[in-house]
C-alpha cells in the first residue's frame, strides 16, 4: 500500500492523563491530569481506565475550545475485550463512533483513520484516543497482579492511561503529514513476557516501507520513534538496521523508554500498553515540535496481535506497526 500523505491535516489539541507511575515517570510534569492512585478514585480497575481515558478527552476539549459534540467522529481503541473501555465511556456521547483495535499500535492508526476523514471531507473535527491500564491489561494478557508472579527482565510494564487528539482543517503548529498502514509481521515469537522482541520486525518493516514509499531516510526527520518496544525490543530493532546497514544516525527511539525513568522505576525493560506511544507523543512530542526543539518526526507505533487463548496452544505472536509524521508548520 502507498503511504498516504495528507494535504490539510493538522493537531487542533490534546489531552493526556496517567496513573501514579506516570505521574512520578519522565513526562509527569507534561500530563494534563495525573492520579496517585491506579483506582483513579473509582471501585474497579477497568472503571479507573475509564475515568484516565474521560479525563483525556476531557483536558483535549478544554484545550480546544470544544465541546463533545463539535467533534463529528471518535475513533477509538483499548486492549479489553470488545474495546470495553471505549465502548463503556462513548455510550455516553452521541456522537459517531469508529472502534478499532491494532493491540499497542492503535494510538497511530487511529491518528490514520482521523486524517483520511478529514482530508476527504467527510469530517471538520475528528478525535483519535487510546487507553491502557497495568492492571486490566495483565489481567487480560498474562496473570492478574494480585497473584504476584515473577516477571523476567524482558517483561514491558503496560502504561496507565490515556491520551487523545483532535485533528481538523484549521492550520496549527503541528501538521499531520502522512501515514502508512502496516502489514502483520510473524516472526515465530512466543514469549508473552518478551513483545519487545516479538514487536521489533514489524516496526522495521513499517519504518523500511515509509522510507521507501516516500523516498525518505532517517536523516530526514529529527526522530523517528517506535511506540513500545522498550530496552529490549529497541536492541533488536537497531540490530535489523545494522545488519541491512542503514545508519539510524542516533535519531531512534522509543516511547517505552520516554514514559518511564528505568533507574528509578520497577518497570523491568520499560512502558507498553496503547497509551504509551499516546503519552509519548502527546507529553513529550507535541511540545518539543510547539517548541521547536524538533521540526518533523517519524511515530511507528507497535502491536502484539497475541491471543491468550492461541498463545496457550503454543501458537506465535503476530505483530503489526503504523507509522504517522508530525511536523512544525508557521501559523
Amino acid at each position: 500500500m502507498k503511504t498516504i500523505q495528507f494535504k490539510n491535516v493538522y493537531v487542533h489539541s490534546y489531552g493526556a492523563a496517567g496513573g501514579p507511575m506516570e505521574k512520578q515517570g519522565l513526562l509527569g510534569s507534561h500530563l494534563d491530569v495525573a492520579f496517585d492512585d491506579v483506582y483513579c478514585g473509582e471501585k474497579t480497575y477497568e472503571m479507573a481506565e475509564r475515568k484516565l481515558l474521560s479525563c483525556a478527552i476531557e483536558a483535549m476539549l478544554k484545550n480546544g475550545d470544544l465541546k463533545a459534540e463539535d467533534i463529528d467522529c471518535y475513533v477509538g481503541s483499548d486492549l479489553i475485550n470488545q474495546l470495553g473501555t471505549a465502548h463503556y465511556f462513548m455510550k455516553h456521547i452521541a456522537q459517531s463512533f469508529l472502534g478499532v483495535y491494532a493491540a499497542c499500535s492503535a494510538s497511530t492508526l487511529a491518528s490514520a483513520i482521523c486524517g483520511m476523514m478529514i482530508d476527504a471531507g467527510y469530517a471538520e473535527k475528528a478525535c483519535a484516543f487510546v487507553s491502557s491500564h497495568n492492571a486490566t491489561a495483565e489481567r487480560q494478557f498474562r496473570y492478574p497482579n494480585e497473584y504476584g508472579v515473577q516477571k523476567p527482565d524482558t517483561t514491558t510494564f503496560t502504561v496507565t492511561g490515556a491520551g487523545a487528539i483532535c485533528f481538523s482543517r484549521q492550520k496549527s503548529e503541528i501538521r499531520l503529514v502522512s501515514a502508512t498502514i502496516g502489514k502483520v509481521v510473524d516472526f515465530g515469537f512466543k514469549n508473552v513476557n518478551d513483545m519487545g522482541s516479538a514487536m521489533a520486525p514489524a516496526a522495521f518493516d513499517t519504518i523500511m516501507t515509509h522510507f521507501k514509499n516516500t523516498n525518505t531516510s532517517f536523516k530526514d526527520y529529527d526522530l523517528v520513534v517506535t511506540g513500545d518496544l522498550s530496552k529490549v525490543g529497541l536492541t533488536v530493532l537497531f540490530d535489523l538496521f545494522e545488519n541491512e546497514g542503514i545508519d539510524t544516525d542516533k535519531r531512534l527511539a522509543d516511547c517505552g523508554l520516554i514514559v518511564y525513568n528505568l533507574m528509578d522505576q520497577p518497570v523491568f525493560s520499560g512502558g507498553s500498553g496503547c497509551a504509551c506511544s499516546a503519552l509519548g507523543t502527546i507529553a513529550s512530542l507535541f511540545p518539543k515540535i510547539k517548541e521547536g526543539n524538533i521540526h518533523r518526526v517519524l511515530v511507528a507505533a507497535t502491536g502484539a496481535l497475541l491471543s491468550p487463548v492461541l498463545v496457550q496452544q503454543k501458537d506465535s505472536i503476530p505483530c503489526i506497526s503504523h507509522c504517522v509524521v508530525y511536523e512544525r508548520v508557521s501559523v
